[in-house]
């Protein structure tokens, strides 16, 4: 992996949250997992046995291999100013197993699975429905 030094003169980042990273400079290895449920209702219920993701497939499934089956050639490169330069950053939200790196990384591995789950009731006979 090319080493490279990284220097960035401002960085705002109004929210980073759920396995999100924030890197500055070289790294080996990224793996950042988020798995989120999220349930929307007309009326304020729990029904106490909620939250567990073991019971929607969604989350049980393995995931599939997504590299890509290239082979890059083997390139040596020599940087004469082996610097990264960056002025200013500016980022409202960075979410969901997201990486905002200035610098290098060799691999990166990164999921985000979310079930949203909306509970309407119906105005005619009071029955729930569910969508999802």
């Amino acid at each position: 992996m090319w080493k490279r030094n990284s220097f960035v003169d401002h960085i705002h980042v109004y929210g980073l949250l759920s396995s999100s990273i924030l890197q500055i400079g070289d790294s080996q290895r990224v793996h950042s997992v988020s798995n989120a449920l999220a349930v929307q209702r007309e009326k304020e219920i729990f029904y106490g046995n909620e939250g567990d993701l073991k019971q929607f497939p969604l989350f049980l499934e393995p995931l599939k291999d997504a590299r890509p089956l290239i082979h890059p050639p083997q390139i040596m490169k020599y940087h004469v100013l082996p610097n990264i330069n960056v002025g200013n950053i500016k980022i409202k939200g960075i979410s969901a197993s997201a990486v905002v790196q200035v610098g290098n990384t060799a691999t990166v591995n990164m999921q985000s699975r979310v079930m949203h789950i909306r509970q309407l009731t119906n105005n005619r006979s009071g029955d729930k429905r569910k969508d999802g």
